[in-house]
């Protein structure tokens, strides 16, 4: 029961991750590589809101306001005159994530930093004591993923959002501001990634390079899943089964590695992934 509800969580963490890499690339088709360092702003979000004394709970909307602006910011300044040339964006999107990284050294310094748990204690799940923190995640991830759901297919700007994929041309010949759609996209994915920085804070220490393996996992769950939430689902499913199983057994050097090998491989055999064709 212990490794079933270890690779719920697991899955669950890795969902909530990605969620907003898979947002922006959806609309943008641009991976955004400062999403580790968004993450990382969350993190350091909740670790202030930790030092001022606040509620441990007050770290998630300040985590989420701090990445929303921050992508407002990035969309406008940064993001914006590179649309035409992704190549460049996906570039100017890594140098990025190094500057914020340099920034919150130089704001904090390079020591490493914990974050006490909002939520301590275990729960008994069939007969199996679990960390209830971990189980609280499990939950987050799902209002996430319906969140976006409802958003996407139940919104004014979610059936916009979707005509801007489809064709974004077609779309501005109808009136749509594609532009205004990229804005709010991207923002809304940058406070998606601060709030998994946030979310997963508890679990590991704080430091100013802590999004990177995160980026590494979310990425390239994202290329195997497309643009599709429900093939993201499937693919933190069984990515994220197969990586604490192997570290649970094997080794957790070997588990960290499994996400990124069993996508490199499932490319090669299948290159829209886990999308339909």
């Amino acid at each position: 029961m212990a490794l079933l509800l270890d690779i719920l969580t697991t899955v669950a963490i890795l969902y909530a991750v990605a969620s907003g890499l898979l947002l922006i690339f959806g609309v943008m088709k641009i991976i955004n590589f400062a999403h580790g360092a968004f993450l990382t702003l969350g993190a350091y979000a909740s670790l202030v809101a930790s030092n001022l004394g606040l509620s441990p709970w007050a770290g998630v909307p300040l985590a989420i306001l701090v990445g929303a602006l921050a992508g407002m910011v990035v969309e406008l300044l940064i993001m914006r005159p590179l649309y035409a040339r992704p190549l460049d964006a996906i570039l100017a999107t890594w140098g990025l994530g190094m500057v914020i990284g340099q920034l919150i050294t130089l704001a904090f310094g390079r020591e490493v930093q914990f974050v006490a748990s909002p939520v301590q204690g275990t729960v008994n799940v069939w007969g199996t004591d679990y960390s209830a923190y971990r189980l609280l995640l499990v939950v987050a991830a799902a209002v996430i993923g319906i969140g976006m759901a409802a958003l996407l297919t139940r919104t004014r700007f979610g059936l916009i959002t979707r005509a801007v994929i489809m064709n974004e041309q077609l779309a501005r010949g109808l009136g749509i501001h594609s532009g205004a759609v990229r804005f709010i996209t991207f923002s809304v994915g940058a406070g998606l990634g601060s709030l998994a920085g946030c979310l997963i804070t508890p679990l590991s220490s704080v430091d100013p390079n802590m999004g990177i393996p995160w980026l590494m996992n979310a990425f390239m769950l994202v290329m195997v899943s497309g643009a599709s939430m429900a093939s993201l689902l499937l693919a933190t499913l069984l990515f994220g089964a197969i990586q604490v199983v192997v570290s649970t057994y094997f080794s957790p050097i070997l588990g960290g590695l499994a996400i990124v090998v069993l996508a490199a491989i499932t490319l090669r055999i299948r290159p829209k992934g886990f999308a339909r064709d």
